[in-house]
């Protein structure tokens, strides 16, 4: 699984096409996508021409989506599963696939803990009620939607399967009950929200951890959740000086030197090959202690602004 990804998170029509094949020009081999992105078509158009051109072989890539769930590991593709397809995971799957014209994932995700009202296979709008909180099912466990991602591995449609979102204790629940261990945990991590408890445990039973919002969130988590970036830090800003790096390029080194994948997302292509540009410098053991102190516990991807309900409280 490719150390480093790009994010697709919020690309709109022929600006996908054209960032994904400069993306893999550069290098990038690990593609995150997401159902709930609303973009899956378009990535599977770009993808398809890399393939015909011969700009790169289909086993070269890892392709990670959030369909109404999925995710990607080395060598092919990964999936989320949405909150609203917990008991459609067959159905989902399929979809996804048919999108991003793939025969098969790498990877498939459970994209959060929790399932909600189906709104249809495909639709990604949060299930609410009539008082605006999400409308949770309360007939469908995470047990029940873990076996039925199982049973996509038998069947071949996918290599392995994850979760995402899920904390400590979750995990721990899904080691207990699984025939197939969870491959990957996608989690918010950044120097800001280091959650090393978390990555950590997931580490040491065999789970790899990859860092959404990896950066700290942007613009979106700016004008959504008020949030902070930690790339206005000043202690990571003397760092970029004293590497002759960009703070984001710091902040980067820092997820890989944690043995955690980072797939951070840009919309331009000078940003794409600036954050590929980690790989020529390592942090001092020093300078990794220095930015553990930064710490704030800190999330900057808040879903109960949309959903009206806390779903890590």
């Amino acid at each position: 699984m490719p150390i480093i990804g790009l994010g697709v998170w919020r690309m709109e029509g022929k600006s996908i096409r054209d960032l994904l094949i400069n993306a893999i020009k550069i290098g990038y081999r690990h593609i995150d996508c997401a159902a709930d992105y609303q973009n899956e078509a378009e990535v599977g158009e770009a993808l398809t021409e890399a393939f015909q051109t011969g700009l790169v072989k289909r086993e070269d890539l890892f392709i990670t989506t959030k369909a109404s769930g999925i995710a990607n590991l080395k060598n092919s593709s990964y999936f989320l599963l949405w909150n609203s397809d917990h008991g459609h995971v067959l159905e989902a799957c399929k979809d996804s696939l048919k999108k991003l014209r793939l025969d098969h994932l790498d990877l498939y995700l459970v994209h959060f803990p929790v399932a909600t009202r189906h709104t249809g296979v495909g639709t990604t709008d949060s299930a609410l009620d009539e008082d605006g909180v999400l409308d949770i099912d309360t007939t469908i466990s995470l047990e029940t939607t873990w076996h039925a991602m199982e049973d996509l591995v038998s069947t071949g449609l996918v290599r392995s399967i994850g979760i995402s979102n899920y904390d400590i204790f979750l995990t721990r629940d899904c080691l207990a009950y699984s025939k197939v261990k969870p491959a990957v945990n996608q989690i918010e991590t950044h120097p800001y929200f280091q959650r090393d408890s978390l990555v950590k445990f997931c580490q040491k039973h065999g789970i790899c951890i990859t860092a959404h919002t990896p950066l700290g969130g942007a613009a979106a988590n700016t004008e959504w959740f008020g949030s902070v970036s930690c790339l206005d830090d000043p202690i990571l800003k003397g760092l970029a000086d004293k590497y002759n790096k960009t703070v984001a390029q710091i902040v980067l080194r820092w997820g890989i030197q944690r043995n955690t994948v980072v797939i951070p997302k840009s919309s331009k292509v000078e940003r794409l090959e600036e954050n590929f540009q980690v790989f020529d410098f390592e942090l001092t053991k020093e300078d990794m202690d220095l930015i553990k102190g930064v710490d704030q516990k800190y999330r900057t991807n808040q879903p109960a602004k949309f959903w009206g309900i806390d779903l890590y409280a």
